[in-house]
């Protein structure tokens, strides 16, 4: 058994190397739309460099990886450039011949240069190994370390996939040519806005990548309001389920918090309702349009209300 366990560790440490590989390489795939047969050579350009820093600039591991990263990315803008970008809009069986190619000329050059022998750097981490629970089973730091990354990066990429399956699930009832790939795009771009305007930018990004998708603006900005809905409720949910099994932690361990509680969740509930009632109430809609002629009587205003007499006399 415990062999087993040890095997299952090694595996995890190992298949989450290849993991950080295939999400690199599922990145590039998806931006470029190319399927290249180059990219171990990349990650061979970055590892070499980082080698030859180290080894004859400064003995440090870490400027040796961002010197890995800067180098593996002008390698990768220069190819694309010059072999790959003329071939985008060519069959996809030439770009692939093309990758092809880029890989043999890389590695044979690499052999040239650097020899067939490997070459290894000095590990960042302590290699002593960590035994678990006063058992035989041994973990190391950069095992961890690596899994951990994984850990990490797996949860990143969920929660976007999720927000892309449910919108896809909810704009296609009203574009039925939209595809779940356009969701995962438009979960993403609401990401971007999230980063750039601070936790408030996902509804107008989403709602403009929707406009240009061929969904009206009006619709786009209710149905992302919705989508928003059901992600702040399944958080009211997800913390409700959360709190009643960890009330007890969470009373020995705060001061106070417990009863701002109740208010915090009336304050949730309420912007729900709101949000809802905006979104699927007649009334609520008439009531927001009389509260908007209560604003200054700008140029840019009255030119909207003259668009939007103009559309009801058509």
């Amino acid at each position: 058994m415990t062999q087993f366990l040890q095997q299952l560790i090694n595996g995890l440490s190992l298949g989450s190397i290849y993991a950080l590989m295939a999400i690199g390489y599922t990145l590039i795939v998806g931006v470029v739309g190319l399927i290249t047969f180059a990219y171990g050579e990349m990650v061979m350009i970055g590892a070499m460099s980082a080698y030859l820093f180290y080894t004859y600039v400064t003995p440090n591991f870490f400027l040796g990886l961002l010197v890995a990263f800067i180098s593996s990315g002008i390698a990768g803008i220069f190819i694309h450039k010059v072999a790959y970008e003329r071939f985008l809009d060519a069959p996809k069986s030439i770009a692939l011949l093309c990758t092809v190619g880029c890989s043999l000329l890389i590695k044979n050059l690499a052999q040239i240069a650097f020899g067939s022998q490997g070459n290894a750097m000095p590990p960042a981490f302590e290699t002593k190994p960590f035994y678990l629970f006063g058992t035989d089973l041994y973990i190391t730091t950069i095992h961890m370390v690596v899994i951990a990354i994984v850990v990490v990066l797996a949860i990143g990429l969920t929660y976007p996939l999720l927000e892309g399956i449910v919108c896809w699930l909810i704009i296609r009832c009203r574009l039925p040519g939209f595809t779940l790939r356009r969701g995962l795009d438009a979960a993403f771009v609401g990401i971007f806005g999230n980063v750039v305007g601070l936790g408030a930018g996902a509804v107008p990004m989403e709602s403009y990548y929707l406009y240009h998708c061929g969904l009206p603006l009006g619709p786009g900005v209710g149905l992302m309001t919705l989508q928003y809905v059901f992600h702040k409720t399944t958080v009211l949910l997800y913390a409700t389920v959360m709190l009643l099994l960890q009330h007890k932690w969470l009373a020995a361990n705060t001061t106070g918090v417990l009863k701002y509680l109740p208010m915090a969740y009336a304050v949730v509930a309420l912007v729900i309702v709101a949000l809802v009632l905006v979104c699927v109430s007649p009334l609520v809609q008439n009531l927001a349009r009389w509260a908007l002629g209560f604003l200054p009587e700008t140029e840019k205003w009255q030119q909207r209300e003259v668009m939007r007499d103009s559309r009801k006399s058509n």
